[in-house]
């Protein structure tokens, strides 16, 4: 798979958790408008109560900071194996969070 497929394979994945992002504030009747306020409020109502782990936490951090990198740095390359990694992480807080969500609404 070549580096370009990868990105946008990562930039796909990371609306899926954006979007199970937004579900999951939506559990605890919580919104915002700002990337910055939607991390903030994870880390508070979710990462600090012990509910995801820290890790978590660092991967959307880490997710963020690469999208305002690319988002201002048109040149930014990323290679093929911190591609991959960011997608597998993607995945994976996809995966915890749709997890939890079933959880929630299916106790």
């Amino acid at each position: 798979m070549s580096s370009d497929n990868i990105q946008a394979l990562v930039r796909s994945r990371l609306e899926q958790a954006d979007d199970a992002f937004l579900a999951l504030l939506a559990l605890r009747k919580q919104e915002t408008s700002k990337h910055t306020g939607a991390i903030s409020l994870f880390d508070r109502e979710f990462v600090k109560p012990g509910v995801f782990a820290k890790e978590l936490s660092q991967w959307l951090h880490h997710a963020f900071r690469q999208r305002l990198a690319a988002d201002y740095a048109p040149l930014l390359t990323v290679s093929d194996d911190e591609a991959q990694q960011m997608f597998d992480e993607a995945q994976a807080f996809v995966a915890r969070v749709r997890e939890h969500l079933a959880q929630e609404l299916n106790p």
